[in-house]
């Protein structure tokens, strides 16, 4: 019987050391993807550039390592952009998206310098330049776009086609891009498209890119109105499980970078400024979550409950999204399966079950469980329901680990409200 290590480390000694539930996150692995897509996108063309998708993970020690590796930086609220700012993450390199931003939000971007405002609305886009005008700035603005396409993945996870709430279709498009050019303390650059999220091939990238460059043609042939920048969006899946088989990145981006450059030398158009917006890719893989298991609960003939001291509110994917991951014991890590185990959350709901009929080793109490594959979207949606306080996270780089993100306190639960009058 042996332990489970990842990435050099130990993760029952990392459980033992500073509890569970633990998030832990490898900083070799998020520099080596970033490493590899900078290579078949950044380096490989001019006037292309990686944004990461904050709402992926963000921490100070991730900032830090966006800013070493020379990636830019996608936010959607003011919370992220003051952690953006607090760590001095240059303001050219962010993107603000989000589909119904503040006026106090808008005007720290501006405050800030951000590079540009990816908008849903020209609703937006006006009050961006209301607020401009005061400031004597002119912002970049893109305009997100509904290209109509609808990627194969949970519905929840959607960005594009009929009912989604982002971007704009292509009929409205004509007008909002009219009405921008006409703003004087706006600068409409360019174009914006985000086809969904976990995706398995770049099917729906590919279909979405040819509206798009039908749309930057029509709009250079009919209002002269040229597009600088074509940010491409992301959502390039992973595998949670062994079952998951999602093309390699370069099977993404490669054919969505030359569909891109054969339209615009066939149509006489200046080659736009390429941006995609990796998140999920970078650093789901590279984090796990570590659990120690509590009760174990038989139920003949249904399965066998292993409840553990996390859940919905270190990782509420499995009830938002149906997500399905993957798990290891890690003090018994080698052990050949023995039983079908439900694996189930702490939290008072019915829907906390991190993992629906899983093969594991003989489980019993105080055996620490890895959950794979967590480093996206877990941290970032962690909560505090039932008033359980949020995990720790460490980072591991060569082969040592150390706390990035201390373990939330009760105290820290109940910091803001006030006393009894």
């Amino acid at each position: 019987m042996s332990h489970f290590f990842f990435h050099g480390v130990d993760t029952v000694e990392l459980a033992c050391t500073y509890g569970t539930p633990l998030y832990v996150v490898s900083e070799d692995e998020i520099t080596a993807r970033i490493r590899e897509i900078k290579s078949l996108f950044d380096d490989r063309r001019e006037r292309c550039r990686t944004h990461f998708a904050s709402k992926a993970f963000l921490t100070k020690d991730m900032l830090g390592i966006l800013k070493r590796e020379g990636v830019g930086l996608d936010v959607v609220s003011g919370g992220e952009l003051y952690l953006a700012r607090e760590m001095e993450f240059p303001a050219e390199r962010i993107a603000f998206h989000g589909n119904s931003k503040t006026e106090m939000e808008i005007s720290e971007g501006l405050d800030y310098g951000v590079g540009k405002f990816v908008c849903d609305s020209l609703d937006e886009i006006k009050l961006i330049d209301e607020m401009a005008r005061s400031r004597g700035a002119r912002p970049n603005v893109l305009i997100r776009v509904n290209p109509g396409v609808k990627g194969n993945t949970h519905a929840h996870m959607l960005t594009s086609g009929g009912r989604t709430k982002f971007g704009l279709p292509p009929d409205l498009l004509r007008q909002t891009a009219a009405e921008c050019a006409a703003l004087e303390n706006v600068a409409p650059v360019g174009l914006h498209f985000h086809v969904g999220s976990q995706l398995m091939d770049a099917g729906a990238h590919l279909e979405a890119l040819d509206v798009l460059l039908g749309i930057i043609k029509e709009l250079r042939d009919e209002m002269n109105f040229e597009t600088r920048i074509l940010d491409m969006g992301g959502g390039f899946g992973v595998a949670y499980t062994p079952a998951d088989k999602p093309a390699r990145i370069g099977d993404f981006i490669t054919p969505m970078a030359a569909r891109v450059e054969a339209f615009c030398a066939a149509n006489g158009l200046t080659r736009p400024d390429l941006i995609i917006e990796p998140g999920r890719y970078i650093t789901g893989p590279s984090g796990i979550t570590l659990y120690t298991v509590g009760s174990v609960k038989e139920i003949p003939g249904v399965t066998t409950y292993a409840g553990v001291d996390g859940g919905y509110h270190d990782n509420p994917r499995p009830a938002l999204y149906e997500a399905v991951y993957d798990a290891v014991v890690a003090n018994k890590y080698g052990v050949s399966p023995a039983k079908n185990v439900t694996l189930a959350g702490k939290c008072c709901e019915s829907g906390d079950v991190l993992i629906r009929g899983i093969m594991l080793p003989d489980i019993e109490r105080g055996d620490i469980v890895a959950v794979l594959c967590t480093g996206a979207y877990c941290h970032s949606m962690a909560n505090n329901y039932n008033k359980n306080p949020i995990p720790a996270i460490v980072m591991i780089k060569d082969g040592e680990a150390r706390l990035s993100v201390r373990r939330q306190t009760y105290a820290d639960i109940y910091a803001c409200e006030m006393p009894l009058p």
